[in-house]
C-alpha cells in the first residue's frame, strides 16, 4: 500500500508557502505521491462543498511542487479530458513529466458540471465517448512520430510532436469515475483508477472487482492496474466510535487500520486529502492549516 497525499491547492491554506512546505515535508517523511484536482469555477446558486470554492489549477501546481522535489511523485485527480484538445493536453502534461524528470501520474476525467461544460463551450452528453478517444489520441501523440489520429471528435494531422514524456511508453493514464460503464472503461484501456471523493469506501471493493473483471474480458490483467483512493482524511486525537464512522476519520491507529483494510479490497495507493477538511481549507490563516497538516505528516507517515 502506498500512501500520497493531496497537495494545498483548495482554500486559505493553497499558498506558495504552504504548498511548498506539504510538498518538500511529505517527501522528507516518505510520502510516495503528491496529488491536485480541477475545479474551474463555484455556480452561485449551487453548493457544492468549501472544497470546491476557490481551486488553484492542478497542472500549474504540479510544475511549482515539482520544482520544490525530486522524488515524490506528482499526480492530477483529475483533469477533465473535455475540457481540452488532446493536442494541448498533451504538450502540458509531456512538460510535467520533463520537469520533474519522469515522475507524472495523469489522472482523467469526464466531468460533470453542467456549468462547466458550458463555459468551455463542450456539450454535457457523449463525455465517456471523448474520454475513450480522448485515450486513443493522447497515447498516440506520446507514442508515435510522427504523430497522425482522425477521429469523430478529435484531430491530429501527420506532425512531429515533440518532446516525449521521459516516462516510456508514456506516463500511466488513470480514470476517474463510478459509475459502471466508466469502471469498465478503466479495466479496457486505462493503466488504472481514481476514486472521486464521494466514493464509499466500504463497498470500494465491488468497484475493483468490476474493473478487472471488465480487463479480463478485454485480454488483460487487472491485477497489473492501479487502483487509487482519495482518502477524506479527518484525524482526531481519541478513537472515533459508532456505527457511523467513516473510514480515514478518527485516531491514527484507525485510520491505518482503515488503509489496511483497503488494501485487502485491492486498493494499491491512498492519498490523505486535506482540502476535503473544513478546518483546513476554511482555516482562518496559513498558521491554523499548517498545524493541522503537520499532525497528519506527523502521525501518518509512512
Amino acid at each position: 500500500m502506498r500512501v500520497g497525499l493531496g497537495l494545498p491547492v483548495s482554500g486559505t491554506w493553497a499558498t506558495p508557502e504552504t504548498m511548498r512546505h506539504v510538498a518538500v515535508a511529505a517527501e522528507e517523511r516518505g510520502f510516495a505521491s503528491l496529488w491536485t484536482f480541477q475545479r474551474l469555477l463555484h455556480p452561485v446558486d449551487e453548493e457544492w462543498g468549501s472544497a470546491y470554492h476557490a481551486v488553484l489549477d492542478p497542472l500549474t501546481s504540479l510544475a511549482y511542487a515539482a520544482a520544490v522535489t525530486s522524488r515524490i511523485r506528482l499526480g492530477v485527480a483529475v483533469v477533465m479530458a473535455p475540457y481540452y484538445a488532446p493536442i494541448v493536453l498533451a504538450k502540458s502534461l509531456t512538460t510535467i513529466d520533463v520537469l520533474s524528470r519522469g515522475r507524472l501520474d495523469v489522472g482523467l476525467g469526464a466531468g460533470w458540471s453542467a456549468q462547466e461544460f458550458e463555459a468551455v463551450g463542450v456539450p454535457v452528453a457523449g463525455r465517456g465517448a471523448r474520454v475513450e478517444e480522448f485515450v486513443a489520441a493522447l497515447t498516440a501523440i506520446w507514442t508515435q512520430d510522427p504523430v497522425e489520429h482522425h477521429g469523430p471528435l478529435y484531430d491530429v494531422p501527420l506532425s512531429h510532436v515533440d518532446p516525449k514524456p521521459v516516462q516510456r511508453p508514456h506516463p500511466p493514464l488513470l480514470l476517474g469515475g463510478g459509475a459502471p460503464a466508466a469502471l469498465r472503461r478503466v479495466g479496457r484501456i486505462a493503466d488504472g483508477w481514481i476514486s472521486s471523493s464521494r466514493t464509499d469506501l466500504t463497498t470500494v471493493g465491488e468497484q475493483v472487482s468490476l474493473i478487472k473483471e471488465a480487463a479480463a474480458e478485454a485480454g488483460r490483467d487487472g491485477d497489473a492496474l492501479r487502483y487509487v483512493v482519495r482518502g477524506v482524511v479527518r484525524l482526531t486525537d481519541e478513537p472515533t466510535t459508532g456505527d457511523a464512522r467513516i473510514p480515514l476519520q478518527g485516531s491514527a491507529s484507525q485510520i491505518r487500520d482503515d488503509l489496511e483494510g483497503l488494501g485487502a479490497h485491492g486498493i494499491t495507493e491512498v492519498f490523505l486529502d486535506l482540502n476535503w477538511d473544513d478546518t483546513t481549507v476554511g482555516a482562518p490563516d496559513e498558521s491554523a492549516a499548517l498545524a493541522n497538516a503537520e499532525r497528519v505528516l506527523d502521525r501518518l507517515s509512512p
